[in-house]
């Protein structure tokens, strides 16, 4: 019965964390964004995040996006520099059509810092980005 069951391969969907200056505060805070670089539009995105390490956990932050149009990109959360130093884990779920894609996207602790920026795809930024 298992072996009948099809799991697409998710592809051209990303994760990226950027460094962005905060308007009012005018801090330079990391954010967490989803970019859907597909032709398609994705339905219903649930996205749920959480930091860990041997030692540590943070608590599991749930979102959802209920439409997400092709060739766009949404903020998914803010992330303390605290939260850096854990690994971070990002599960996202959608529907493009009619078919349930699953994907885990994780950024090893301290990979998310100035020297891992790279030019993103659709955003005109430098972020840290997962495929």
């Amino acid at each position: 019965m298992r072996k009948d069951i099809e799991i697409p391969k998710v592809q051209d969907v990303l994760v990226a964390v950027v460094q962005e200056q905060h308007p009012e505060y005018k801090t330079d805070d990391w954010n967490a964004y989803i970019i859907n670089n597909k032709d398609v539009d994705l339905d219903t995105v649930l996205i749920v995040s959480k930091g860990f390490s041997e030692e540590k956990m943070t608590p599991v932050m749930r979102h959802t996006i209920a439409l997400l149009p092709a060739r766009s990109y949404a903020k998914i959360e803010f992330m303390q520099n605290a939260v850096l130093e854990l690994n971070n884990e990002f599960k996202v779920t959608f529907f493009e059509g009619n078919q349930m894609f699953d994907k885990t996207y994780l950024f090893r602790k301290n990979t998310i810092n100035t020297k891992a920026l790279q030019t993103l795809p659709l955003m005109q930024l430098k972020g840290v980005l997962v495929k």
